[in-house]
């Protein structure tokens, strides 16, 4: 689904879905494109706006490196590694993911990260500028055609 058509997040599944993504995707930090791509994977979560998956060989060398401290665990995709994204001098603690080996329905995106928008200077889908989902725990990026109660804005954490 291009980030033209409307999606309303509570029409997402739960479990969530996984889809694969041919759209542009570009990532600029620290002055510079870190991440480009198009082939990357779309993670659909009920209240959730999606959360991209880029191929590891989409990130320009030197930019990701295994972040210090503990990992998470998701109860659908598994146990999550951190990294921290790096470019020019700039430093942005823990602000990527992957599932180095994820559950078996979600096998396809191991050899993949995930990045938070907030910290990074740009991040566009098909030249559409993303917003970050609210909230500092989840990952999603918000574009126009995404609508519903989006979780991770203070109240939203229980349901």
């Amino acid at each position: 689904m291009s980030p033209q058509a409307i999606e309303n997040v509570a029409d997402y599944p739960r479990p969530p879905a996984i889809e694969a993504y041919g759209g542009h995707i570009l990532v600029r930090f620290g002055g510079q494109v870190i991440a480009e791509t198009t082939s990357s994977f779309r993670i659909l979560e009920t209240f959730h706006p999606p959360t991209y998956y880029l191929p590891l060989s989409g990130f320009s060398p030197g930019t990701l490196k295994e972040a210090d401290g503990r990992s998470t665990l998701c109860e659908w995709k598994g146990r999550a590694r951190y990294f921290d994204v790096m470019a020019d001098g700039a430093v942005a603690p823990r602000a990527a993911w992957t599932y180095p080996a994820p559950t078996p329905a979600y096998a396809a995106i191991a050899d993949h990260v995930a990045l938070y928008a907030e910290p990074m200077q740009e991040v566009l889908i098909d030249g559409v500028s993303v917003i970050p989902q609210p909230g500092n725990f989840y990952g999603g990026w918000v574009t126009p055609n995404i609508t519903g109660p989006i979780k991770g804005a203070p109240g939203t954490t229980h349901w």
